[in-house]
């Protein structure tokens, strides 16, 4: 049976432009160009720390000094371009690839590690596997693991600002996977029907987990999916920071002006692994891999600020060095919290007041650590 995309001869991705900004080498016509030079160089600064976190947090993985990590290497202008391009005031509902938007928001490094480590330092108190921080100073809401949960959340929290007269605009990340579930058709459809202020960001990734694009949606592109729901599409070059910027404040505001959400295809990919747990290798070329590497976000951002003169050589380098000294230091202060959370804080947070049930087992435990303080501490 012939495909859509056959049939159609491309009729969406017509529909659906890819948009971009910079060209491959790095040069821009400055009537498209919307970010200052002192935020694009800013951004450029916080990808290269992006990509020095993930690299490392996985080599602390192989190590066994963390037990899991799950990164964004090759996706850092989807991640930075969409939060940069929010307001402070907007709520923020990740998946688990946008860490990068939580330390942008203000979370401090060695609290993300610390989060990793679920050591003492750890903001969730030992509550939440690794990869799903939370930081509310920065309205990062906590991370789930199931798949598009997030997307009803952000609907839900961006229709309570509206009712209440805030200004506020919800922003939910997820992958083209995502796009299959059914909190995605809920949460799409609700916001579609009450033109809700929200926008669901698709980091169109190309692999969910090991199931290629055009095996999980026969959709030609993830944007036209916007058509059944009423509701704004747009198709932009995930890889090109000022593109994703630029889509994402054209988003924005739209949603603040009350004409409704709107969902962002931002084409990219995901260079490694789905997390440490995958190896890519078992169901994709390196020759796939080596194109798209090709097209790396920072590398593609940097061309274009020695394009316009805004970086030296020198100075990527010394970013990276500043980058890799920062993850360093924060690696060896979250590694000093030896201590685990309290035995108290199993039961924290889980009702406003602890129940009684809750009370007897905390106090049947404290018994059975005196008694054998290897319960606490098993190896």
């Amino acid at each position: 049976m012939p495909r859509v995309r056959d049939i159609e001869d491309g009729r969406w991705e017509r529909e659906f432009p890819l948009r971009s900004v910079i060209r491959d080498d790095g040069s821009a016509d400055p009537a498209d160009v919307a970010l200052p030079d002192d935020q694009a160089v800013d951004l450029f600064r916080w990808m290269v720390l992006s990509r020095e976190v993930d690299e490392r947090m996985v080599q602390l993985q192989r190590q066994g000094r963390i037990a899991f990590y799950i990164g964004a290497i090759g996706e850092e202008a989807t991640v930075l371009g969409t939060v940069a391009g929010m307001e402070q005031r907007d709520w923020l509902f990740p998946s688990y690839r946008e860490h990068a938007g939580a330390l942008f928001r203000g979370m401090p490094l060695v609290t993300f590690v610390c989060d990793l480590l679920g050591n003492a330092g750890d903001r969730m108190l030992g509550h939440q596997m690794p990869c799903h921080e939370a930081w509310a100073a920065g309205r990062f809401v906590s991370i789930s693991a199931p798949i598009a949960t997030q997307v009803p959340q952000a609907v839900g929290a961006a229709w309570a600002a509206r009712i209440r007269g805030d200004d506020m605009v919800a922003l939910t990340w997820f992958g083209e996977g995502a796009t299959s579930a059914n909190d995605f058709h809920t949460g799409a459809n609700f916001a579609g029907v009450h033109k809700i202020p929200v926008l669901m960001v698709c980091r169109n990734n190309g692999w969910a987990i090991s199931v290629p694009r055009e095996l999980q949606t026969a959709s030609e592109t993830i944007a036209q999916k916007a058509i059944a729901y009423g509701i704004h599409g747009e198709r932009v070059d995930g890889n090109d920071l000022l593109a994703v910027h630029a889509a994402t404040r054209r988003a924005r505001a739209r949603a603040s002006a009350g004409q409704g959400p709107t969902l962002l295809e931002c084409v990219t990919y995901r260079v490694e692994g789905h997390s440490t747990s995958d190896d890519p290798r078992a169901y994709r070329g390196a020759e796939e891999v080596d194109a798209w590497k090709a097209r790396d976000p920072i590398l593609r951002l940097g061309r274009y600020l020695s394009w316009k003169k805004l970086v030296s050589p020198e100075e990527v380098e010394g970013f990276r060095v500043e980058a890799r000294e920062r993850v360093r230091r924060a690696v060896e202060e979250a590694e000093a919290f030896a201590a685990k959370p309290a035995l108290e804080t199993l039961f924290e947070g889980v009702y406003a007041e602890p129940l009684w049930q809750q009370r007897e087992q905390l106090e049947e435990l404290r018994a059975a650590v005196a008694a054998d303080p290897r319960v606490a501490n098993p190896r």
